[in-house]
């Protein structure tokens, strides 16, 4: 694979080369491979169907979460979250131990130690880890949802990006059966704080325990705001907003 230059950008097939857009930029390739009814039906060709049948499992289920906290994620995310997240449930189904290879499932691996550890402590946004940002320790109340800090200082426990003024807080409580696709996520009101000195306990508590079965995912999101004439505005359209997966059961 090798990367194109040129003043004009270029997509699609001319000849025997193939001229395509990735994340970084434009690509050129030689066309050709092995032809699609023969991956299907060629015994040949039995581990990759597996593989193909398992990845496209674990890219649904990525879509399953991703789909299930919607309200949390829309501006805390980066362009390659996606991608990262297949991968990551990639090596959540490859904790399934019962299943046959190619049918080794999500649903399965989750419920496992090594699975739930696989996608623990994901960050949606690659661009503002909770451990960077964050410079203090906080508790979770796996019964309610709840995340505390009994002290917080928002100017010296956070890692605040250049211009910020102010700061909320959310925490999310979801149940996803990745079996069924069933899901319900509640979220605690935001709490919205000035980037300053004033030391006071941060609280975020969901409203209720999320109703259905599966399986218990908690999140922390921190939002950053610019203030301008007494209205905060998102700061940079959410490019330092962070949302991470804290916890499973």
């Amino acid at each position: 694979m090798a990367k194109y230059k040129s003043l004009f950008n270029v997509e699609g097939s001319i000849g025997e080369v193939t001229f395509y857009k990735g994340e970084d930029g434009y690509y050129i390739r030689s066309k050709g491979g092995v032809s699609k009814d023969r991956i299907l039906n060629d015994p040949a060709f039995v581990r990759t169907r597996e593989n193909n049948t398992e990845f496209a499992q674990s890219a649904t289920s990525g879509k399953q979460l991703r789909h299930a906290i919607t309200a949390l994620l829309t501006d805390a995310k980066d362009n390659r979250m996606t991608s990262r997240l297949t991968q990551v449930m990639s090596r959540v189904k490859n904790a399934d131990l019962t299943s046959a290879r190619g049918q080794r499932k999500v649903s399965i691996g989750i419920t496992t130690t090594d699975g739930k550890d696989a996608i623990k402590g994901f960050d949606f946004n690659n661009n503002a880890l909770l451990n960077s940002v964050l410079l203090e320790a906080f508790t979770l109340d796996t019964t309610t949802g709840e995340i505390s800090i009994p002290n917080f200082i928002p100017s010296q426990q956070l890692n605040s990006p250049s211009g910020a003024t102010h700061v909320s807080f959310n925490a999310g409580f979801l149940n996803l059966n990745f079996s069924d696709n069933t899901s319900n996520l509640q979220v605690s009101p935001t709490v919205n704080l000035v980037i300053n000195n004033t030391a006071a306990p941060l609280t975020l508590t969901p409203a209720t325990t999320p109703t259905g079965t599966g399986t218990p995912f908690y999140f922390f999101k921190i939002t950053f705001y610019q203030d301008v004439n007494n209205t905060q505005y998102p700061l940079k359209n959410g490019a330092f907003n962070v949302l991470q997966l804290i916890e499973v059961l």
